[in-house]
């Protein structure tokens, strides 16, 4: 599937939680469609960025993203060879949004893997340039020592290093790094709760892993 198809493919869900969810889920249990975020790893990353900005349907959907979070997202092989919705446009804070972001990266995504294969998020395509070009409210949190894959489960991990630049830290530190880092994120934006989003980025050390750099870029 081309991603152009992927993200429309991703409205199409969107569309759907604003009609169907409320149907297949227990009774008397009602979703909060108010307070919707989204998110990817990778490629998942761009189009969780592409919907959230509007590539998704020539319409709106009935629903508004309130908070988006990349995971080591990517555009492509390199500045010249993204893939369509092509959405990097390499001016700082020229994505067309207003939401909070986070943009969690790997510092060794860009590297290659055992000199052989291509690095998995290159310079000019990755967490870097996603940060760059996104408006305040805005936060960048690098992962230095860890690979593109190494959040996955530690058997995808494992394999995934075989051709993925990894880092020789603990997988499950930087899963709950990555974890907690979400969790506060979401908490502070979607549910007003700021004390643990404040405190990680007054303190990086405070995460189980290596944070360098940690960019906070509010409104104010």
């Amino acid at each position: 599937m081309s991603q152009s198809d992927e993200v429309k493919k991703a409205a199409k869900v969107t569309e759907w939680l604003s009609k169907g969810l409320s149907s297949v889920l227990p009774e008397k249990v009602q979703p909060d469609l108010l307070k919707l975020a989204i998110s990817g790893h990778s490629r998942g990353g761009k189009i969780a960025f592409s919907l959230a900005l509007g590539y998704g349907n020539s319409t709106p959907t009935p629903l508004k993203f309130q908070a988006l979070i990349g995971i080591d997202p990517v555009a492509g092989n390199s500045p010249t060879c993204r893939l369509a919705p092509k959405i990097l446009q390499y001016i700082p804070r020229s994505f067309d949004q207003s939401i909070p972001v986070a943009v969690i990266g790997a510092g060794l995504s860009n590297q290659r893997a055992h000199g052989i294969f291509p690095p998995f998020a290159p310079n000019g395509v990755n967490h870097s340039e996603f940060f760059n070009e996104s408006k305040p409210p805005c936060y960048y949190f690098l992962a230095k020592d860890y690979g593109h894959t190494d959040m996955l489960n530690d058997n995808m991990a494992a394999l995934a290093s075989l051709v993925s630049k990894s880092g020789k830290g603990s997988k499950e530190l930087l899963r709950k790094a990555i974890g907690g880092i979400v969790v506060a994120f979401l908490e502070a934006k979607l549910g007003g709760q700021v004390d643990s989003l404040n405190d990680i980025v007054k303190t990086p050390s405070l995460a189980p892993i290596t944070l360098d750099p940690l960019i906070s870029l509010t409104n104010n």
